[in-house]
C-alpha cells in the first residue's frame, strides 16, 4: 500500500481494522468486518463513507461575468442553465467529441463566478487536463482549481440527516430545508467551513460533506460517537446497484454513449445549445437498451461481462451483485434494441444459461423494493 494515495481519513480506517484495497490508485476501505452489516446500517439507520478520493474542482471566473456558465454550457451534456439559483446542484456527463463519456460528475452553483464540480477519483487527473484543454481551445478564460485540501464524507440512511444536523446545529434550519440536490455553504462551524449537500449514491436520504482535510478526522469520530457506522466500498457498490446508479468504468466509459448507458435523461438535446459530443449523439442515436436484470434462479450471482442471450440478440452485463434487500442477484445490462421490461432472458453463468427478468431501474429507493421477484 506504500505507493497508493491516501485520504485524510486513512489512519482512522486502519485504526478501525478496515480491510484496505487499491481502488483506482487509492488505499480505500473495502469493509470494516462485514459489508452486509454496513449495507443494512445504511438502509435502516445511518452509515458513512470516506469519499475524499474523489476530486473537488472549483471553477472560477471574472466577477460580474457569466464566463463560467458559458464554459459549462459547452463542456457538459446536461444543461447548466437548469441551475437558476445558488445552492442547487446538477448531475451531468462530460463527453468527448465521439459522444463517449469522459466522466460523470455533480456541479454545484455557488455563485455566478464560482461553480464547483466533483469528479471520480480514477479519472480526476485526466478530467482536469481535458477541462483545461477545452478552456484553452475555446478561450473561455476560466480558472480550474483542484481542491485537494478538502475531504469528503457521505452520510447516508434514514437517520443520516439527524446525525449530521446534530453535529452542526448552527446550520440546522438551512440544511434541514434542503431538497434533493440542494446544498448549503456554512462558513463557520466548529470544524471550519463546510458544504453540506443533499446528494448521495445509495438511494437514501443524507448529506455529502465537504470540509477542510484537517477537520475530517474530528467529524468522522463525532459521527461514530453518534452511532453512524463506517462503511466501505463493498457496501457502497451493493447500495448503488440497488439504487440504479451507474459506476464510471463499468457502466459507461470513453467509448460508451450516455444514451446507451441509461443516462439519456441527463443529456440536453432539446435546446439549441451546442456542447462537446452533441453532434455525435445526434448522428448515432440510441443503440442499446440499458435496463436492470433480476436473476430468477438461486445459486448464481450476476457479474460484469457475463453474456445475456435475448430474442433480439446478445447483450452484456455491465455491473452485478447480490442484493441483500431483495435477496436476489441483480445487475445492469446493455441489451439489443427491442428488448423490453418484463422480458425473460438467459444469462451465461459458468457456461450454464440461467433465466433472468428485465426490469426497470432502480431496484430500491428509500429502503423499499420497487421490483418483484420472477
Amino acid at each position: 500500500m506504500t505507493d497508493l494515495r491516501k485520504t485524510p481519513l486513512y489512519a482512522m480506517h486502519c485504526a478501525s481494522n478496515a480491510r484496505i484495497v487499491d481502488f483506482g490508485g487509492w488505499a480505500m476501505p473495502l469493509h470494516y468486518g462485514s459489508q452486509l452489516d454496513e449495507h443494512h446500517a445504511v438502509r435502516a439507520t445511518a452509515g458513512m463513507f470516506d469519499v475524499s478520493h474523489m476530486c473537488v474542482v472549483d471553477i472560477g471566473g471574472t466577477v460580474g461575468s457569466d464566463d463560467v456558465r458559458v464554459f459549462l454550457r459547452y463542456a457538459l451534456a446536461n444543461n447548466i442553465d437548469k441551475l437558476k439559483i445558488p445552492g442547487r446542484a446538477l448531475y451531468s456527463c462530460m463527453l468527448n467529441a465521439r459522444g463517449g463519456v469522459v466522466d460523470d460528475l455533480i456541479v454545484y452553483y455557488i455563485r455566478e463566478d464560482l461553480f464547483r464540480i466533483v469528479v471520480n477519483a480514477a479519472t480526476a487527473e485526466a478530467d482536469i487536463v481535458w477541462l483545461n484543454q477545452l478552456n484553452a481551445e475555446g478561450e473561455f478564460g476560466v480558472t480550474l482549481m483542484p481542491r485537494r485540501d478538502l475531504a469528503m464524507i457521505a452520510v447516508q440512511g434514514p437517520h443520516a440527516s439527524e446525525k449530521v444536523l446534530n453535529l452542526v446545529p448552527a446550520v440546522r434550519a438551512a440544511a434541514a430545508a434542503l431538497k434533493p440536490f440542494g446544498f448549503a455553504l456554512a462558513p463557520t462551524t466548529p470544524y471550519g467551513e463546510m458544504l453540506l449537500a443533499r446528494t448521495g449514491y445509495t438511494g437514501e436520504d443524507g448529506f455529502e460533506l465537504m470540509l477542510a482535510a484537517e477537520a475530517a478526522s474530528a467529524v468522522w469520530s463525532k459521527l461514530i460517537e453518534a452511532g453512524t457506522r463506517p462503511c466501505g466500498l463493498g457496501a457502497r457498490d451493493m447500495l448503488r446497484l440497488e439504487a440504479g446508479m451507474n459506476l464510471y468504468g463499468q457502466d459507461m466509459d470513453m467509448d460508451t454513449s450516455p444514451l446507451d448507458a441509461g443516462l439519456e435523461w441527463t443529456v440536453d438535446l432539446v435546446t439549441a445549445r451546442d456542447f462537446v459530443g452533441k453532434r455525435a449523439l445526434l448522428h448515432a442515436g440510441c443503440q442499446a437498451v440499458f435496463a436492470g436484470l433480476i436473476l430468477c434462479e438461486s445459486g448464481g450471482v450476476l457479474r460484469a461481462q457475463q453474456t445475456v442471450l435475448t430474442a433480439a440478440g446478445p447483450g452484456q452485463i455491465t455491473s452485478g451483485t447480490f442484493s441483500p434487500l431483495l435477496q436476489r442477484s441483480i445487475a445492469f445490462a446493455r441489451l439489443p434494441l427491442g428488448v423490453q421490461v418484463g422480458d425473460t432472458v438467459q444469462v451465461q453463468i459458468r457456461n450454464k444459461p440461467c433465466a433472468a427478468r428485465v426490469v426497470k431501474l432502480p431496484f430500491v429507493r428509500h429502503g423499499k423494493a420497487l421490483v418483484n421477484g420472477c
